[in-house]
């Protein structure tokens, strides 16, 4: 794959890089921060060869890429390095209104930790692979071997706040290496000997609570927060000649004891609240618990809001040295790879078998974006029946108050971190969460595309296509379109001006300026239908729409009016255009406009 050039077309469709206020990357997404998300071709971009999928959400654009969103990202950032350099604390407007503060928090949260996500993971396997090498007699923990793993394994954890200090103050743009240093005060060992021990300690006659910060996670991203305000102020009250000396001496020396004063033990609060409150809810029904959670993680990840758990999830390992949702939502990630092994044993559809394979195999690794907007929701049935699964297997583990002994993303490699009371629930939820996944998937939901091919050719009348001219689709005026980037089709330069829905379906697109709308029938096609070259400049003039998204019409029944001679006499190209933009789903089909039906069987 070209990565310069998938970069480059990518960021041209999301309106270019004035467009594009911030982008940054998880494990399988490019994560937009744009500017007015109307100036993105959402069309566009979902039809790039190398993009899975678009997601909307937690108020960030999301080009889902999988596996190469690294060297993607790396080709934007040499396109244009301005990115790397802006905040995520500024406010953007998005449709002229600013951002959710609950978007801003959750974008937030998600950019600091995405970068050191990777070391997180390994630190997090490597302390199951040494459970288990434990368990089974290969190592002891006196062996020099563990010993050095074990380091490893927990250094990542230990100094956690350093790690997330780094990347706080990155997105907060205030100086990294004097957040580094707060955080670092935090976890000296000194001073944490000393309020470990009881012994206490004073600044200036004000006592200092006794705590433990080592692994925490909101003690230190309030601490950044507060330093994003005192900063500037500093910076605004000395001269520029002394400023790189004086700002981080005064940062360091007002920061460090108001974190240990004030903002760490409110952190404390905050976190051993929301620990507490959770805990709460499991301690009411551990089983319902269970079955609440597996039944809507996956969905709390497509809204992009799992990062506030995440952060629980490691809080807890912190506090009380066990976590009891991990578990469940490793049930949760087996359970979508279960729909995806279930496609990619029924479908003979050769390119929905590749990515439902790849995919089966990316989530059991705990990555489970891929099966999820590749497969799962993509032919909805399978991502039913991975919420079903994973709610009942949610639910058994929950009974057997499985618990995770330290944080690492959920997947197979984790297994080992839940070994202990209620284990064997843990390894009958997984099998209950991927089997009955795969099981159910296999049985009722996939639909081979040799059926939907034959449906196809009777979806379309040409009876009730505007009347025209027809022409190929290469002959558009359009590259996006003549190029068959975005999928099969025809045009038809128009004679009359009213657009009318071609067969019975649903309206899955309506666009603000009303020169396009998007329709899907329930045989699974999803067509384009496209009023003019550049109409959209037009901003809605000479267009009337009948219907609005989520609309169920019929064939014949009118879409969209327009005013074709005023168009015409605008300087506009008035084509209509009919592109079926999932062409790819179906094996053996093509746009044959000389026939009497546009689409046929090849």
């Amino acid at each position: 794959m070209d990565y310069n050039l998938l970069a480059k077309q990518i960021l041209k469709n999301v309106g270019d890089a004035e467009n594009v206020s911030k982008v940054w990357h998880c494990a399988t997404r490019l994560r937009f921060k744009l500017v007015n998300e109307e100036k993105a071709d959402t069309t566009a971009v979902e039809a790039l060869d190398g993009v899975v999928t678009v997601v909307q959400s937690a108020g960030q654009y999301q080009v889902v890429i999988g596996n190469s969103v690294g060297k993607v990202y790396e080709e934007i950032i040499q396109l244009n390095d301005k990115f790397e350099n802006q905040s995520m604390n500024r406010s953007v407007k998005e449709n002229g209104e600013k951002q959710r503060l609950i978007n801003k928090l959750l974008a937030f949260v998600s950019s600091v930790f995405t970068p050191f996500l990777g070391a997180l993971a390994a630190s997090g396997i490597l302390k199951g692979l040494l459970i288990l090498a434990t368990n089974f007699n290969v190592l002891s923990e006196t062996d020099g071997a563990y010993q050095i793993w074990s380091a490893s394994s927990d250094a990542i954890f230990y100094f956690l706040p350093l790690f997330i200090g780094f990347t706080a103050a990155k997105q907060l743009r205030v100086n990294q290496f004097v957040a580094v240093t707060i955080a670092g005060a935090l976890v000296y060992p000194n001073l944490i000997t000393l309020m470990s021990e009881g012994k206490g300690i004073e600044f200036f006659g004000l006592p200092i609570q006794s705590a433990t910060y080592s692994a925490s996670v909101i003690p230190i991203l309030l601490a950044i927060w507060l330093l994003s305000f005192i900063e500037p102020v500093l910076d605004k009250i000395f001269p520029e000649s002394v400023r790189n000396i004086f700002t981080p001496l005064l940062s360091i020396m007002i920061m460090v004891p108001l974190t240990l004063l004030v903002v760490g033990p409110i952190g404390n609060i905050v976190s051993t609240g929301l620990a507490t409150a959770l805990g709460a809810v499991y301690s009411f029904s551990p089983m319902i618990a269970g079955l609440i959670l597996g039944a809507i993680h996956q969905v709390i990840v497509i809204f992009g809001v799992h990062w506030a758990l995440i952060t629980l999830m490691i809080n807890n390992i912190s506090e009380f040295g066990q976590d009891p949702w991990l578990p469940i939502v490793c049930i949760a990630v087996f359970a979508q790879a279960g729909s995806a092994l279930g496609v990619f044993l029924k479908t003979t559809d050769k390119k929905m078998k590749s990515i439902a394979g790849s995919a089966f195999v990316t989530a059991i690794f705990s990555i489970t974006e891929p099966a999820i907007y590749g497969v799962n929701l993509k032919l909805k049935k399978p991502m039913y029946f991975a919420l079903l699964a994973s709610g009942i297997g949610g639910a058994i583990a929950g009974f057997g108050e499985v618990k995770a002994s330290t944080f690492t993303f959920p997947g197979i490699l984790a297994i080992p971190t839940y070994l202990g009371n209620g284990f064997g629930f843990e390894v009958i939820g997984l099998i209950v969460g991927l089997c009955g996944a795969t099981l159910l998937t296999y049985l009722f939901g996939v639909t081979n595309p040799a059926k939907i091919e034959t449906m196809i050719s009777n979806d379309l009348g040409e009876e009730v296509l505007i009347s025209g001219k027809k022409i190929e689709l290469q002959e558009v005026n359009d590259p996006a379109f003549s190029s068959g980037a975005i999928g099969k089709g025809f045009a038809i330069i128009p004679i009359e001006n009213t657009i009318k829905s071609p067969f019975n379906g649903t309206v899955s697109a309506i666009f603000p300026t009303k020169h396009a709308v998007g329709l899907t029938t329930d045989s699974g096609v999803e067509l384009l239908i496209h009023v003019g070259i550049d109409t959209v400049q037009l901003d809605g003039k000479y267009f009337d729409t009948y219907v609005s998204q989520g609309d169920t019409v019929r064939a014949g029944q009118p879409l969209i009016q327009f005013d074709n001679e005023k168009i015409k006499a605008a300087g506009y190209d008035t084509t209509v255009i009919y592109v079926v933009t999932n062409s790819s789903d179906f094996e053996n089909i093509k746009i044959d406009i000389l026939k009497d039906n546009p689409i046929q069987l090849a």
